[in-house]
C-alpha cells in the first residue's frame, strides 16, 4: 500500500498540517508503482528532501490507459451530459477552494514560491480556470450547414477519448488546471504526468477527485520521469492526443514519438525568449514595474517572461537606473517562502540552478555587461541573484532560453530596428510594447511574431484569452474557447433527405 506523507508547519504565513498520498493515482485509487520505484522530492529553498513519491513506468502507463479507456467507454465521454461534467468540474474547484491553504502550502514547500503568492495567485487562478471550463461543458456545439434541400448537413464536436497530458514544474497546479479543465469539459479521459520535480499538489488533487464525484478512471495521475512515463504517454497507441508544456527540445521528442506511433494530435506550449519593447514615450515608472514583475518573480521560471528587454536610447539610462533598483529590491526580499516579506524564490532544482549559473558565465564570456546580480545568492537552497545584463541580440545568452531571473537589455534607436530585433528569434511565445502612442502600440503589436501581445502591461493573462506560441514556441492553444478545439474531433454528418439514384 502507498504511504502517506504528513508534515505540520508552524510559520508566519501558514500554520497547519499538509498531507498527501505518495502513490500513483489510477482508476480512482492510490496504488504502488508496478516496479516499486520512488522519486525524491526536494524543497528548493533548502535543498533538502521533503519526501518521496512513487515512480511509474511504461507498465503503469499501460494500466492507467486501460482504466481511462474503460471509463471513456462506460462512464464518461458523451455518455455523461455536458451539464453534469460541468457540475463535477465546479465541485472540484469548490474542494480546492475549501483546502486552499493546504494546497498553497504544498505548492510553496515544493517550488519555493512565496506562500502569499501561491495562495493569492496560483491557487485562485487554478480555481478560476476549473470554473471557467465548467461553464463551457454544456456548450460544446457543432453547426448546421446549409447545402441543399435534399440534405441535412451538420457537424459534431466529439472528444478524442483518452488523452495524455504532461505538465511542467514551474507552476505545478495551475498548469494541471490549464490541461485537465478543457479536456474534461469536452468529455475526454486523462492520463496525466506531473513533473517529477514538483508532484505534491497533483497528489493532493488526486485525493479529492473521487470526493468531487468523478468516476474512477476519468483522471489518472502517474508520476515518473520523462524518458519513462513521458515517453510511454507519447508513444502509446491508445492515446489519441497529447498536451505538453515544457521545453522545445522535449516538444520535438514528443512530436517524433507521435509520428512514429499513431499520429497523435498535439498541443505543445514550449519555450520562449520574449521581447518587451519600451519606447521613449513610455510611462517609465509603469514600464519598470511591469518589466520587473515579469522576469524576477518565480525565479524567472516563466515561459513567457520578458527576458529580452529592448529600450529606446532616449529613455535607456533612466530605465536602467530604476530597473536595477527593482532587481535589488527583489534580491533583498529573497528567502523562506513561508516568511511574509519574501518576494524572491529559488530556482526549481539543482539542475536548474546549474543551468542559470552556466548561462551567466556564458553572458560574461560573450562580453555582456553585468549591471546587477550575476551570481548565486547565498549557499542554502537554489537561489540566484536577480540579474540584469546589457548585450546584443547575437549573443547566446540573449538568444537562448535561460529560465531564470535574468534580463537581457538591448538598446535600440528606431521602431523598425526594434521590430527586427524582436522578431529575430526562433521563439514566438509572447511580446510587449510600452508606449503612450496608441497608433504605434497597435502597429508594433501587429508586426511582432508572437502568440500573446501585451500593450502597456506584461503577462496579464485571462482565462478567456488563448495562450500559445508562434515558431518554436509551440502549436495549439491553452485557455479560452480556443483550447476546447484542441480536445475535440470535428465530425461532418451528411443525411440524405431525398436524393435517389
Amino acid at each position: 500500500m502507498p504511504r502517506t506523507y504528513t508534515q505540520t508547519l508552524d510559520t508566519p504565513a501558514y500554520k497547519g498540517t499538509v498531507s498527501i498520498n505518495t502513490g500513483l493515482f489510477i482508476n480512482g485509487q492510490f496504488v504502488d508503482a508496478v516496479k516499486g520505484d520512488a522519486i525524491d522530492v526536494y524543497n528548493p529553498a533548502t535543498g533538502k528532501v521533503i519526501t518521496s513519491v512513487a515512480a511509474g513506468s511504461k507498465d503503469d502507463v499501460d494500466i492507467a490507459v486501460a482504466a481511462a479507456k474503460k471509463a471513456y467507454k462506460t462512464s464518461w465521454g458523451l455518455k455523461v451530459p455536458g451539464a453534469q461534467r460541468g457540475r463535477l468540474l465546479s465541485k472540484l474547484a469548490d474542494l480546492i477552494e475549501r483546502d486552499i491553504d493546504e494546497f498553497a502550502a504544498l505548492e510553496s514547500l515544493n517550488t519555493g514560491r512565496p506562500f502569499t503568492v501561491s495562495k493569492a495567485l496560483d491557487m485562485t487562478t487554478t480555481i478560476a480556470t476549473l470554473r471557467y471550463y465548467a461553464g463551457f461543458a454544456d456548450k460544446i456545439q457543432g453547426k448546421t450547414i446549409e447545402t441543399s434541400e435534399l440534405k441535412l448537413a451538420y457537424t459534431r464536436h466529439e472528444p478524442y477519448g483518452v488523452v495524455g497530458q504532461i505538465v511542467p514544474w514551474n507552476f505545478p497546479l495551475s498548469m494541471v488546471s490549464w490541461k485537465i479543465s478543457p479536456a474534461l469539459a469536452t468529455g475526454n479521459t486523462i492520463v496525466l504526468k506531473p513533473s517529477e520535480v514538483t508532484p505534491l499538489t497533483a497528489q493532493k488533487l488526486a485525493s479529492i477527485v473521487i470526493e468531487a464525484g468523478f468516476p474512477p478512471g476519468v483522471l489518472n495521475i502517474v508520476n515518473g520521469y520523462g524518458p519513462t512515463v513521458g515517453q510511454a504517454i507519447a508513444e502509446h497507441p491508445v492515446i489519441e492526443k497529447v498536451a505538453f508544456t515544457g521545453s522545445t527540445a522535449t516538444g520535438r521528442r514528443i512530436q517524433e514519438a507521435s509520428a512514429k506511433s499513431n499520429l497523435k494530435a498535439l498541443s505543445l506550449e514550449l519555450g520562449g525568449k520574449s521581447p518587451n519593447i519600451i519606447f521613449d514615450d513610455a510611462d517609465l515608472e509603469q514600464a519598470v514595474k511591469w518589466a520587473a514583475r515579469s522576469i524576477f518573480p518565480n525565479g524567472g521560471q516563466v515561459c513567457s517572461a520578458n527576458s529580452r528587454i529592448l529600450v529606446q536610447e532616449g529613455i535607456y539610462d533612466a530605465f536602467v537606473e530604476h530597473f536595477i533598483a527593482a532587481a535589488k529590491s527583489f534580491e533583498g526580499a529573497a528567502g523562506d517562502p513561508f516568511e511574509l516579506a519574501t518576494q524572491h524564490g529559488p530556482q526549481g532544482s539543482q539542475t536548474q540552478l546549474d543551468r542559470v549559473l552556466g548561462y551567466l558565465d556564458i553572458a560574461k564570456k560573450e562580453g555582456g555587461t553585468i549591471l546587477t546580480g550575476g551570481e548565486r545568492l547565498g549557499d542554502k537552497g537554489y537561489f540566484v541573484q536577480p540579474t540584469i545584463f546589457a548585450g546584443t541580440n547575437d549573443m547566446k545568452a540573449v538568444r537562448e532560453e535561460i529560465f531564470g531571473p535574468v534580463a537581457a537589455l538591448i538598446k535600440f534607436k528606431t521602431e523598425e530596428e526594434a521590430i527586427e530585433i524582436a522578431n529575430d528569434s526562433v521563439y514566438g511565445l509572447a511580446a510587449a510594447v510600452f508606449t503612450e502612442n496608441n497608433a504605434r502600440a497597435i502597429r508594433v503589436a501587429h508586426a511582432l511574431e508572437a502568440g500573446s501581445l501585451f500593450v502597456n502591461n506584461y503577462n496579464w493573462l485571462d482565462n478567456g484569452m488563448p495562450f500559445g506560441g508562434y515558431k518554436q514556441s509551440g502549436v495549439g492553444r491553452d485557455l479560452g474557447e480556443y483550447a476546447l478545439d484542441t480536445y475535440t474531433h470535428v465530425k461532418a454528418v451528411h443525411v440524405n433527405l431525398g436524393l435517389r439514384l
